[in-house]
């Protein structure tokens, strides 16, 4: 039995599948998987909660399983959190240096930050998250800590995440319900970017997309920082959704097929190559073109692909990323997907492996628990740091209690 004081979970509850890991963090910080726990999801759709009830019992039964592998109890969660109401922008806030020698203080440095947080969100939507990027010291750029640096003008550019208050109180709300509590909310996003990434490869700038069954979330970082974020309402279920339709079978079928002959690139020998589909005591119903097939999945996923490099070359990033595109998520086992994506985005893709990071193997080497494994390591720095500064990760911080206020 581990010390459940250095326990840490993330928690997933993701469209196709409630993800749950655990670590254990010794007492050089280091972080140690010691447990994984997975129910198939029920009750969500695109990301967000349509049916509490389903979402609950497959929940207990992914805390469960990772209970029993782990030989722990989970108390607490840091939650992570997506849905297509999800949004990142860039925003700068000014500050006047008003004290007598003109010295940099970290009352000054709190007060740039909240007023680049002072943004006009509409009523329903709060922020989950706010990333603090470069300060400037009388225009002087790139700054990364101002305190004791002499100046008259301060300024901060900070990516803020923010999404629906009450589509995200859903979820804590059946948390709770199970009797954990919620150490944070996260985004998505930054949590599988903290599991992926290495150092360097932020400084050199770096494309993570998770490709799961409802959405598709993606990161962009340069010199270090997150300098672009967005959701697609889009992901896995489209595709068997697409072939369901093109192929006109059952969405379950349409599902089995994709798993099992599917690929992001079509073949030259699946041209004029058929199927035959069965009902459950073996009478053929139809025969299905292997070639139609791939090409509807390839061009679902290259629109996914084309949308967010779209996105990416309006905010000016493309030529910024020099360490690639990494590819996580469950459609990113799909064959073919790297060169499709390379096609693409005309750069290097990676499928993505979790870093600096220790313990189960079979965690570590599955794409799909990248955001719930993200989801520990964001733990175990805000734990970290948390005598110097009680939120901060890296520069990331959440406003958790906002959204605990309004339960």
């Amino acid at each position: 039995m581990f010390d459940d004081s250095n326990i840490i979970a993330g928690l997933e509850i993701g469209t196709s599948v409630i993800r749950v890991a655990v670590g254990e963090t010794g007492e050089s910080g280091a972080l140690n998987i010691i447990g994984l726990g997975q129910a198939k999801s029920r009750g969500v759709r695109k990301g967000e909660i349509i049916n509490p009830e389903h979402v609950e019992e497959d929940l207990r039964s992914a805390i469960f399983e990772a209970e029993q592998m782990a030989d722990v109890e989970i108390r607490s969660v840091y939650l992570g959190v997506s849905g297509g109401h999800i949004r990142g922008f860039n925003n700068r806030g000014v500050h006047p240096v008003v004290s007598a020698d003109r010295e940099i203080s970290q009352d000054d440095v709190d007060d740039v930050v909240k007023n680049a947080k002072a943004i006009n969100l509409p009523a329903e939507n709060t922020i989950i998250n706010h990333v603090r990027q470069h300060f400037f010291v009388d225009g002087q750029d790139g700054v990364t800590n101002p305190v004791g640096m002499l100046g008259a003008r301060l300024e901060v550019d900070m990516h803020v995440i923010h999404g629906n208050a009450n589509r995200l109180q859903n979820a804590v709300r059946l948390v709770r319900a199970t009797s954990l509590e919620v150490d944070d909310v996260v985004f998505n996003g930054i949590a599988m970017s903290l599991a992926l990434l290495t150092n360097e490869q932020k400084e050199l700038g770096a494309l993570v997309i998770d490709i799961g069954g409802g959405t598709t979330e993606y990161v962009a970082y340069s010199d270090g920082i997150i300098r672009h974020s967005g959701v697609l309402a889009v992901g896995g279920d489209h595709i068997s959704n697409d072939l369901a339709i093109g192929l006109k079978v059952s969405l379950a079928r349409a599902h089995k097929l994709k798993e099992e002959h599917g690929t992001a690139l079509p073949t030259e020998t699946a041209k004029g190559q058929t199927l035959s589909i069965t009902n459950d005591i073996g009478l053929e119903l139809k025969r299905v073109n292997v070639g139609h097939l791939q090409r509807i999945m390839a061009l679902r996923l290259e629109e996914i692909f084309q949308l967010i490099a779209q996105d990416l070359e309006q905010s000016g990033l493309t030529d910024y990323l020099r360490a690639g595109v990494f590819l996580c998520g469950g459609s990113s086992r799909v064959p073919g997907i790297v060169p499709l994506a390379e096609n693409v985005f005309q750069m290097n893709v990676t499928p993505g492996h979790t870093t600096a990071i220790s313990g189960l193997t079979a965690a570590l080497d599955q794409p799909e628990f990248a955001t719930a494994i993200g989801l520990l390591k964001y733990g175990s720095l805000r734990q970290r740091k948390h005598l110097a500064r009680p939120s901060l990760v890296s520069g990331i911080k959440g406003v958790f209690g906002k959204l605990m206020s309004r339960s």
